[in-house]
């Protein structure tokens, strides 16, 4: 795969932009952790293999172990390997990104709103609306994964 176009660098005020919700999202309070995970999920929702090897690494820095890594795709059928306020943001990133097949139910924001408060929610949907954004470009214009850049 070749990338397209460096998009930070085309339009690096764009890109500063959401350069800047990404900064205040690390300070906003949720776990660090579990920002992560959402953004693996978001992006394995997407297919964003940039992103996919991005945050499977920071989880992997953070010490997130092998068998919740591999698991977070089919994190439902993972039993209690992830807690109930992570399967609340997992379940709530994947509603939101199927925006188009979902509608984001009544029953899906109960679910998420029982875990957090509305600051919480409010920031963890900032989040995953961030990283649909961020897959958007990365799959638009082929962003390469630094393991491809590796081999």
């Amino acid at each position: 795969m070749t990338q397209r176009l460096n998009y930070s660098t085309a339009s690096s005020e764009g890109y500063k932009a959401f350069g800047d919700v990404y900064v205040t999202l690390q300070k906003c309070g949720l776990p660090k952790e579990l920002i992560d995970l959402v953004y693996l999920r978001v992006s394995q929702i997407n297919g964003c293999a940039f992103c996919i090897d991005m945050h499977s690494r920071d989880l992997v820095k953070l010490g997130l172990t092998v068998e919740r890594l591999v698991l977070v795709s089919v994190w439902r059928d993972a039993g209690a390997l992830f807690t109930s306020r992570e399967r609340a943001a997992l379940a709530w990133a994947e509603t939101v990104t199927r925006v188009a097949e979902t509608g984001v139910p009544d029953d899906d924001y109960v679910e998420a709103a029982a875990e957090f408060n509305d600051k919480e929610l409010a920031d963890l949907t900032y989040a995953i609306g961030l990283m649909n954004a961020f897959n958007r470009f990365g799959v638009a214009f082929r962003s390469t994964p630094s393991a491809v850049n590796r081999a």
